[in-house]
């Protein structure tokens, strides 16, 4: 029996160890067959793979994929390449553009047949591949940053060059001299009466940015103005603000009152410093009364207050210091208020300071300034990768469609969209589509890079016009015929390239209406008159009446597609009357559209005109940092918050 045992225990070792030899040549020749497929995958992913749980902001970062197609193919077909195409499937020729000149829009017709033929022929230098854009080689800019820089006289005046901007540290002293009040019948900053003037002194120091937009004036990083007279308040005044794309932020007014013990502070230092005020009791004719007042019985501590920093005639020194906060101005050695930094700004891009006003100027001074040369490409934004790129378009199942109007050389406004609200799950997941349209610039070497950008990124549609302001009503019809013909989408909404857009809560909005019914969701203005005079003027010829139709803020509105659906059906029929302002044109369309099926009005203070308000769903005049810093707000809170006010 223990033989037998023995004998079946060497027969079962041996075969263990048999199917161990086989077990080991067959793991041989899977590894060997198996060693050219790993090296061509991506092992650096496969080795630093993570376990942990990602949160849920980690989840939306991550690019979902695109919805899967019905067919599937190697080979593009017709319709597909039609959808990829960069260019708009509008059709502009001459006879859409024909006017008996009845409506007044005579002249604006001439403006458009001009700018499609020169569209035409820029577009065609781009397909041709003649034009290049000249990459130059890196250059040693250092000696173009100054240390310093000094100006004396008449060359103080206008806008005083700061070629590398500021930095931390950075200071800009200012000595001069008010000039006496002078009478103003007209003036901006106070109540005038009939027939008499108002006594005005005031002057403004500011930090002015590169001007990124023709058209419009450079924004202002810093404005300081000092209302000696007062204003519409009667008492001296300092003013600080800021502005981006002629917009101004919400104004720091130091009117004398210190700043409250619970205000913010700036580095420490509070926003605005206390000085005398005549409506305090203490007329010029009590001083030395009031002063012994205040100083008799004060054994341990005198609070010493100062008149306005300014008088007429009077020399000061200002200077502006750059802290870690914010801005610091001192006059003749006293603090006098401090501004925090605005979240669309940064030192950098302060490289001008102008001065303007009822001032004398002696000399300016500035040191401490950057050594190194900032780059200022428009083009320095893009980042061409792979995470930005748009998604493939579905081909069914769009809710909502977004057409954002953009200008070629927008560069750094396209991509904070980029890699803001366009990241929202919605977006990501092919229920809601966002498109740029463009039309083509005047300087060939933008539209070259736009091209570039355009076939990378792949969300930018060109319409082929030499782009102008009164023009702009041809890309809303080009949103409209993308959202009918190329994506067929429920919804179709309208924004600019400088308003941040909540996704869900502008679909949300749009849910709210019945399917059946024809709406315009937005913040409408109701019995606007034209402006006869000004920069927005509009002639009687353009248009006779005195109220326009009601109509939405073009910064975002929401539309049913079948009115987008008869705006292009009446474009093409060459029926559809343009105007240059887009969103009077919008409201004029949707009021026709009215006579034939009932439209649903839906206006919402929460479409922001002006700005950003508490609870928007869409918020203008957004610079690309802003964009940047919502979409972290939305990411981190639960109920949407602005960024501090530019």
């Amino acid at each position: 029996m223990k033989r037998n045992l023995q004998t079946l225990f060497m027969l079962t070792r041996k075969r263990s160890i048999q199917f161990l030899i086989g077990a080991f040549f067959f793991y041989l020749v899977l590894v060997t067959l198996e060693i050219p497929l790993v090296f061509k995958t991506d092992f650096t992913t496969v080795a630093t793979r993570t376990h942990k749980l990602l949160s849920e902001e980690d989840s939306l970062l991550k690019e979902s994929p695109a919805r899967p197609l019905k067919t599937v193919s190697n080979a593009d077909s017709p319709s597909q390449l039609a959808r990829r195409s960069v260019i708009s499937g509008l059709v502009l020729n001459d006879a859409v553009f024909e006017s008996n000149g009845n409506d007044g829009s005579l002249e604006l017709y001439k403006l458009v047949k001009h700018a499609r033929q020169m569209g035409r022929r820029l577009w065609a230098d781009l397909e041709s591949g003649n034009l290049r854009t000249v990459v130059s080689k890196p250059e040693n800019r250092s000696s173009s940053c100054p240390g310093s820089v000094s100006l004396s006289g008449k060359d103080a005046l206008g806008v005083v060059p700061l070629p590398c901007g500021l930095t931390l540290g950075s200071h800009v002293t200012i000595v001069g001299k008010p000039l006496a009040a002078r009478p103003d019948f007209e003036p901006n900053i106070a109540v005038v009466k009939e027939n008499e003037p108002v006594m005005v002194s005031q002057f403004v120091v500011e930090l002015q940015g590169l001007k990124t937009v023709d058209g419009e004036e450079p924004p202002r990083v810093f404005h300081f103005n000092p209302r000696l007279k007062g204003d519409w308040s009667g008492k001296p005044v300092i003013e600080l603000n800021t502005c981006y794309r002629m917009q101004w932020g919400s104004a720091l007014r130091c009117d004398g009152w210190k700043s409250k013990a619970d205000d913010d502070t700036v580095d420490r230092m509070v926003k605005c410093e206390k000085w005398i005020r005549d409506d305090e009791q203490h007329f010029e004719e009590s001083k030395s009364t009031w002063w012994l007042k205040r100083l008799i019985g004060r054994t341990k501590k005198v609070n010493v207050d100062w008149p306005f920093p300014f008088s007429e005639g009077k020399l000061f020194v200002l200077t502006i210091s750059a802290g870690l906060e914010g801005y610091h101005v001192t006059v003749d050695g006293r603090h006098v208020a401090s501004f925090p930094y605005r979240a669309g700004f940064t030192l950098e891009d302060a490289t001008g300071l102008s001065l303007a006003g009822d001032i004398d100027v002696h000399s300016v001074f500035a040191a401490s300034l950057p050594s190194s040369h900032p780059s200022f490409s428009p083009q320095r934004h893009l980042e061409f990768s792979t995470r930005w790129r748009a998604q493939p378009l579905p081909d069914s199942g769009v809710e909502l469609f977004v057409g954002v109007l953009s200008a070629g050389n927008h560069f750094s406004e396209r991509m904070a969209v980029r890699k803001s609200w366009m990241q929202h799950r919605l977006v990501k997941s092919g229920a809601v589509v966002a498109r740029f349209f463009v039309a083509l610039h005047a300087r060939h070497e933008i539209n070259v890079e736009l091209k570039k950008e355009a076939e990378f990124f792949g969300d930018i549609v060109i319409v082929p016009y030499l782009d102008n302001y009164d023009l702009v009503v041809l890309k809303t019809v080009a949103i409209c015929e993308y959202g009918v013909h190329t994506v067929s989408a429920k919804y179709i909404m309208k924004g600019d390239d400088d308003t941040f857009v909540r996704v869900d809560a502008v679909i949300s909005e749009a849910r709210k209406v019945p399917d059946d019914t024809s709406f315009y969701i937005g913040n409408i203005n109701y019995y606007h008159k034209p402006l006869r005079y000004g920069k927005w003027a509009v002639t009687y010829e353009e248009w006779p009446e005195e109220d326009y139709p009601p109509y939405a803020n073009g910064p975002g509105y929401i539309l049913s597609s079948d009115i987008a659906r008869y705006i292009v059906s009446e474009f093409e029929m060459h029926k559809l009357r343009l105007f240059k302002m887009e969103d009077v044109s919008m409201g004029m369309w949707v009021e026709q559209f009215n006579r034939s099926k009932p439209v649903h009005y839906s206006h919402s203070l929460n479409f922001c005109q002006f700005g950003c308000i508490e609870d928007y769903y869409t918020a203008h005049y957004q610079s690309p940092r802003q964009m940047m810093c919502l979409w972290d707000k939305l990411q981190r809170q639960t109920r949407p918050q602005c960024c501090d006010m530019r």
